[in-house]
């Protein structure tokens, strides 16, 4: 951590305490309050963390005020249109992008490590046929710890690097194993002649009796989905993911954790809420209807796909987003799906609607992202296992960059407690 250089005052009642200030490469100066408690006998209240630094870290900013997102200080519209997915994995796992040489290495060792342990697919069959494909890859993802134990020392970096490798290389195939399994089709084996986001579909769409040959076009918006998804800062799954870390716990269940968390509708559920309101709305002539209702103060419903929490002006992901949703509809075409006509009329209308540009309420990443899933194929149950897929890698940098910080902590939250305070036991009887 940088020195600090400059500190705030804080006084209560007739006690002043001096707190350390550290300002970061990019964004606000950020206060120490470690010793606030043994100093001064008081706590901070910051429901959701939204206020609070977690950590310091080297791998991702958001400026959400002016809608950047940056990987190691590189633009993620800037990977995102002449990098690929494995190259930014590269950079998130060791900090630069890699040379030629690098790379090919990387994803030599990504390719070879695709396929599964034969025994785990047991663990599929044990699931319900109509199981989420979320509750599956929690628990696939979890037991991974009990097929590869030479991975799972924590405090050995060899086997923190392998286990990475291994997360990262094994995901689409348990992701496409999950979808697999709920539409009720045979397993479709990776192949290594194929690049990532090109095996993935293939593994979701071929068949035994038919293989699927992956269009150019298809493959490429994947991949911009995987980049455009790789890692978002300290949002919620990662912060996750860091606080199983602190306990000491195995890679693997870290990142199970962080799957469990992403499933929540308020996180990683996003771009399917926002397909499933296209089905309510239903038709085109349907929208103005809508739209009056995400107008209105009083009406609790609101445009599910527009906004986002941390960028106030346009979320620079989308643009890039947008770019691929429109080639990928170009291709397939869009006249016998309505919930795509839909989607391409709302946003028309919502675009030219002054409301929404004056509340900054433009199109994010998962109302594109959701519709070039949509018009790939995928059912909505499978869009989050898609998000879970491209933010492992994401989830394995911060998990990384935290092991090797020397002030790692077990995380351990404080309260405003507002219970009843210390009173005697009742007996029964006199209750």
């Amino acid at each position: 951590m940088a020195e600090s250089t400059k500190s705030a005052k804080l006084t209560i009642g007739d006690k002043t305490v001096e707190l350390p200030m550290f300002t970061p490469t990019s964004g606000p100066d950020v206060i120490d309050i470690r010793k606030l408690y043994s100093q001064a006998g008081v706590f901070t209240y910051d429901p959701g963390f939204t206020s609070t630094a977690s950590c310091d870290s080297t791998i991702t900013f958001i400026d959400g005020d002016e809608g950047i997102l940056t990987h190691r200080g590189y633009e993620i519209g800037d990977l995102a249109e002449n990098s690929h997915y494995l190259e930014v994995c590269y950079l998130l796992l060791y900090g630069e992008l890699p040379s030629p040489k690098e790379l090919e290495d990387f994803e030599n060792r990504v390719t070879n490590h695709t396929m599964i342990h034969e025994q785990m697919i047991n663990f599929f069959r044990g699931f319900r046929r109509d199981a989420h494909p979320m509750a599956v890859m929690v628990g696939v993802v979890g037991a991974m710890s009990a097929f590869y134990h030479d991975s799972t020392d924590i405090n050995d970096e060899w086997q923190r690097e392998v286990a990475s490798i291994r997360l990262i290389a094994k995901m689409p195939t348990i992701a496409a194993m999950a979808f697999k399994y709920t539409i009720g089709q045979p397993f479709v084996y990776p192949r290594n002649d194929l690049d990532y986001a090109s095996n993935f579909l293939r593994m979701c769409f071929a068949v035994p009796a038919e293989d699927y040959v992956v269009d150019p076009i298809l493959s490429r918006a994947m991949d911009r989905i995987f980049t455009l998804h790789a890692d978002h800062e300290q949002n919620a799954s990662t912060s996750t993911v860091r606080l199983a870390s602190s306990s000491g716990a195995n890679p693997f269940a870290c990142i199970a954790a962080g799957i469990a968390c992403l499933w929540g509708p308020a996180h990683g559920g996003a771009n399917q809420a926002c397909l499933e309101m296209l089905k309510e709305i239903g038709t085109p002539d349907r929208i103005p209807e809508f739209i009056a209702r995400a107008k209105d103060k009083n009406d609790p419903f609101r445009l599910m796909g527009f906004g986002h929490r941390v960028y106030k002006n346009r979320d620079p992901r989308a643009t890039v987003m947008k770019q691929s949703a429109d080639e990928v509809l170009e291709l397939l075409g869009v006249e016998n799906n309505p919930i795509l006509q839909v989607a391409k009329e709302l946003e028309k209308q919502a675009l030219a609607d002054p409301y929404f540009a004056e509340k900054k309420l433009f199109p994010n990443v998962d109302f594109y992202s959701g519709i070039i899933l949509e018009a790939m194929g995928f059912p909505t149950s499978m869009f989050t296992p898609i998000f879970a897929l491209a933010r492992t890698v994401g989830w394995i940098s911060q998990w990384k960059e935290q092991l090797n910080d020397p002030q790692l902590k077990i995380g351990r939250p404080r309260q405003l407690y507002q219970g009843a305070d210390i009173r005697p036991y009742v007996d029964i009887e006199k209750r």
